[in-house]
């Protein structure tokens, strides 16, 4: 019988529990379960049991019990989108997108071939100014221009977005544009319809019976903590991207419309402690016909053409973005116990300090957050609006942390292309295909195409992240992939 390690004289924890799964577990398994998650960040912890059965004889294809695992629980990826937060998850993400936008310009993935033959442009649209800020100006001729305060700012200066006079600067114009972006967009997609059969000289009711309007967009956060949105805008038939549109909606049609669109979308928010606002878009906004397929790359600084490539590579890095390009945080910071109220409802049906946070209804103080102090600022101006009766329905104090905005980063019309869940499903298809090569390769029956399975099953929520020692194997695998990575894109090894 082996004697038990002592490690007493190993400091780190993380190295003493690494030993300690590699003598007294299956670390062969341990490691695959690891290597499984592809550098996820914060695996979810199951506890619990699956089995799928041939409904005809009874007999079980296949089982799994997460007690049957080393450490007794099964890890599976957290699925979180956000780069901030886990960025091997996020680049799956990212892959999802970039194929939904992709087959909605080329084809592919159940969508025809000759949608790229559609009428379609890449909208940007940008939000109004709240007071002059730090930026790089241009000419005509590309050259620089002084900012505003005399300087010429360089590309990764902390000073751009923010405002040349802080005491002027509307911010609280700035947050409730950011929380209503989202309702502001579906205006716009309205009165965008309205738009076009206006400019074509034909009835709604006419329009919709020849033309389909699709489109997929994705939110960004400026430097100055304002989103803007950057959207595919495509023209189908009647019946999707099966039908060709009719020959009168063009580009220039859509191009039209667009501009008319950023002109009428309007909302007005009225409060008796700010008075009444008008939330629409900015004076800047951009529309750009996309070519069929290329090479290369998009970036911020615009250029004469747009490919299915380029776009639907623009659109897919900005899905998995927060607004930590604004320079906030990305965690919310509302007090979980007290809902961000600074209070509790006690057991003798009163209201009571909330002990978690003080009564500040905050996780942690706005006045510490590491970040510039525009950022705080407006921060500090969604927590304060949010907690105003007329704007309690917007739940500010929840998204302060998003500088108001409380939307969705990535949308897109239902008949655009695919959805995520299908992209999703084809992965889970190919995962059971490989099942069953393991099966073929243990010398297994195959599953019968034509047989009927039935899977029960029941799961557990343990907690979230790895053991000590799982984290050394996690941050082994990170290494691993972002080495192939690198080798791949200088070429040394096949792509």
């Amino acid at each position: 019988m082996r004697r038990p390690l002592d490690l007493r004289h190993v400091i780190s924890p993380s190295l003493r529990d690494l030993i300690e799964l590699a003598n007294t577990h299956d670390f062969d398994r341990v490691t695959e379960q690891v290597r499984d998650l592809h550098g996820c960040t914060n695996p979810v912890n199951l506890h619990g049991w699956t089995v799928t059965t041939d409904q005809t004889t009874k007999q079980v294809v296949r089982s799994y019990r997460s007690e049957d695992e080393p450490s007794g629980r099964l890890l599976t990826t957290c699925g979180n989108r956000r780069s901030s937060r886990c960025p091997a998850c996020s680049r799956v993400y990212a892959a999802d997108t970039y194929h939904l936008i992709k087959a909605g310009l080329s084809g592919g993935k159940n969508v025809a071939e000759t949608v790229r033959d559609h009428p379609r442009a890449f909208v940007t649209l940008t939000a109004p100014s709240f007071g002059p800020v730090h930026n790089r100006k241009t000419d005509h001729a590309g050259k620089l221009r002084p900012c505003g305060c005399g300087a010429h700012h360089a590309e990764d200066e902390p000073a751009l977005g923010t405002p040349l006079d802080p005491a002027t600067y509307d911010y609280t114009g700035a947050v409730l544009w950011n929380a209503h972006a989202g309702q502001l967009w579906a205006r716009f997609t309205t009165y965008l319809r309205r738009a076009l059969a206006e400019h074509l000289g034909m009835t709604q009711k006419a329009l919709n019976a020849a033309l389909r309007v699709s489109f997929a967009k994705v939110a960004e956060y400026q430097k100055r903590g304002l989103v803007h949105f950057h959207a595919v805008i495509r023209f189908d038939g009647p019946d999707g991207h099966t039908t060709p549109p009719p020959p009168w909606a063009t580009f220039d049609a859509l191009n039209a419309a667009v501009g008319m669109a950023v002109e009428r979308a309007r909302l007005t928010v009225a409060s008796d402690a700010i008075g009444e606002r008008v939330i629409a878009w900015g004076g800047r906004f951009k529309v750009d016909s996309i070519t069929a397929l290329g090479d290369g790359e998009l970036t911020d600084a615009r250029v004469a053409e747009y490919t299915d490539a380029k776009v639907a590579g623009y659109v897919a890095k900005y899905a998995t973005k927060n607004a930590e390009g604004a320079g906030t945080v990305d965690r919310t910071l509302m007090c979980r116990p007290c809902a961000g109220r600074g209070y509790v409802r006690g057991p003798d049906g009163f209201h009571d300090r909330c002990a978690e946070c003080d009564g500040t209804g905050q996780a942690e103080p706005i006045k510490a957050l590491p970040v510039q102090q525009h950022v705080r600022q407006m921060i500090r101006t969604a927590w304060d609006l949010g907690h105003l009766p007329e704007f309690a329905e917007l739940k500010l104090w929840k998204w302060a942390h998003m500088l108001g905005f409380r939307g969705h980063f990535s949308t897109k019309s239902r008949a655009y292309s695919t959805t995520l869940g299908a992209l999703r499903d084809v992965r889970r298809a190919w995962r059971l295909a490989q099942a069953e090569a393991a099966r073929a390769r243990a010398g297994l029956p195959a599953t019968d195409e034509n047989t009927t399975l039935v899977t029960a099953s029941s799961w557990t929520y343990l907690s979230s992240g790895y053991r000590p020692g799982e984290e050394l194997l996690a941050a082994q695998v990170r290494h691993d992939i972002a080495h192939t990575a690198r080798l791949k894109h200088e070429g040394l090894v096949p792509a």
